[in-house]
């Protein structure tokens, strides 16, 4: 449902966000102040809606900024929220923003990503980790500056056998706990997350745990994540943050995750 696919009309769009968020049109309606019967004219196509009644239910159905526009677009509308390039030159606070948060963490692992788990920033602990496992002749990844396209992306690190997999000591249950997490957001990202979740379902193992995602929960209550390296096993606690005051929809989609050691033992051995 993210982005505007062709064809796709407002109507059909607020349609399918109302079933998303599991409500009748009579819900929506009266959640909305108008009558269910001018929402079933607006979702079928009867009825053009205005701009203030799709930002109306854009709002009521708690769309994302990105989808807003989408759906205003879809509507013959401007859009209402801008959307910056992060390599554009008005972005050059934000980027040194960034690189300091990254390098704040160090010497434990950081990284910024966007809603498609491409990798946009790493310090240098992380960019560790991904250049050892990228193929021969992809370019590195740069700690502190923005990953040249097309990016590593992190979930594809996660599943692949030739990414992080193979240095995850507790693969299976990391994977389950990422997966769980991120289902619903890879499915509101259109056809791209759709195909995404094709991608990394056709690695050895990943579609047995995605079969099983609904089933009892793990009796974890966290999970870390415990890598092999060659001075031993670590084990690591990560946060995932957003950016709380931004404007525009690029910083609102992204995600910067940290790092923490779980134990002493993974502090004194990453430390030293």
């Amino acid at each position: 449902m993210a982005g505007v696919m062709s064809g796709v009309t407002a109507g059909a769009l607020i349609a399918q966000w109302r079933k998303a968020r599991r409500l009748s049109q009579l819900d929506l309606a009266l959640d909305a102040g108008i009558s269910a019967r001018h929402l079933s004219f607006v979702e079928t196509g009867r009825s053009r809606a205005s701009r203030d009644l799709l930002l109306t239910l854009a709002r009521t159905l708690d769309l994302p900024p990105r989808d807003r526009n989408g759906l205003l677009l879809a509507g013959g509308f401007a859009p209402a929220h801008r959307e910056t390039a992060l390599d554009a030159p008005e972005m050059d606070q934000v980027r040194t923003a960034l690189s300091l948060m990254l390098r704040r963490n160090e010497p434990y692992p950081a990284v910024v990503f966007d809603r498609h788990w491409d990798i946009l920033m790493t310090n240098a602990a992380y960019a560790r980790i991904v250049n050892a496992t990228l193929p021969a002749g992809a370019a590195q990844i740069e700690p502190g500056s923005l990953a040249a396209a097309p990016r590593p992306n992190i979930l594809r690190l996660l599943c692949d056998p030739a990414g992080y997999r193979p240095h995850i000591r507790n693969w299976p249950e990391v994977a389950r706990a990422v997966l769980t997490r991120d289902r619903r957001e890879i499915a509101l990202n259109g056809a791209r997350g759709a195909a995404l979740l094709r991608e990394v379902a056709a690695f050895p193992d990943v579609a047995d745990i995605l079969a099983t995602l609904d089933a009892d929960p793990a009796p974890f209550l966290i999970v870390p994540v415990e890598l092999a390296t060659p001075a031993g096993p670590v084990r690591l606690l990560s946060t995932i943050a957003t950016l709380g005051t931004a404007q525009d929809i690029t910083l609102q989609d992204i995600r910067i995750e940290t790092f923490h050691p779980v134990d002493e033992a993974t502090d004194a051995l990453i430390r030293g």
